[in-house]
């Protein structure tokens, strides 16, 4: 009964450490040595569907290797590559972007909801952080070479608040990490959030609810 009982107990950590396994695996494992993804298959799973034949060029992305513009409104500019500019990255739970920043440009608050993001400076220097879940606010300061990470789904932001432009690479633990920039998912949604829900909760007046709207828009 004794060795029974052990054997029980044996049996349960493994079906708990199987679970948790599985809980903090952020893509489903793949079950072959390539999938990649069929972007035109009207069938869509978790992910994509195989496609039968592919090539060199299904894993292969150039639109990294140089600096992009940043004369926008934030100073900013996102080259994301994910499964949709690399199929081959499908079923394998990764991707990676580049962000390029002007002096003064910032990649405002936002979310990736399905993944951790591992952001490593090229060059420049940029104030970074993030914010828990308890409203704390995690800040570093990073230069060339140095690296952070955002944990999976918690509001975080960047800044060059130097006099050169600033460039970094971020990866991800998803072939498709989502993003939600908070400033237009409030105020650019559509239908719109209304009026009396962001007046409330950022206790301004409508007039200026319609001015960060047209601000955004």
């Amino acid at each position: 009964m004794v060795a029974a009982g052990k054997l029980s107990v044996v049996v349960v950590m493994v079906i708990v450490i199987a679970t948790i396994s599985n809980s903090v695996s952020v893509d489903p494992d793949m079950l072959q040595d390539v999938c990649v993804a069929d972007l035109n298959n009207a069938v869509k799973m978790n992910g994509f569907a195989c496609k039968p034949n592919f090539s060199a060029s299904d894993f292969f992305f150039a639109g990294l290797t140089k600096p992009q513009p940043t004369n926008n409104t934030m100073g900013s500019h996102v080259t994301l590559a994910n499964v949709m500019l690399i199929p081959g990255l499908n079923t394998l739970g990764v991707s990676i972007a580049r962000i390029d920043y002007a002096p003064g440009g910032i990649r405002t608050p936002h979310t990736h909801p399905r993944a951790t993001e591992i952001f490593f400076v090229l060059y420049g220097e940029l104030d970074v952080g993030f914010i828990t879940t308890a409203e704390v606010l995690v800040p570093m300061t990073l230069n060339q070479g140095e690296v952070f990470i955002f944990p999976k789904g918690l509001v975080h932001f960047q800044i060059n608040n130097g006099k050169e432009p600033a460039a970094a690479i971020a990866v991800f633990n998803s072939q498709n990490p989502g993003v939600q920039d908070i400033p237009p998912t409030l105020f650019t949604a559509m239908p719109p959030v209304p009026n009396s829900v962001l007046s409330k909760a950022f206790q301004i007046s409508y007039k200026e609810v319609d001015a960060i709207r047209s601000k955004l828009a």
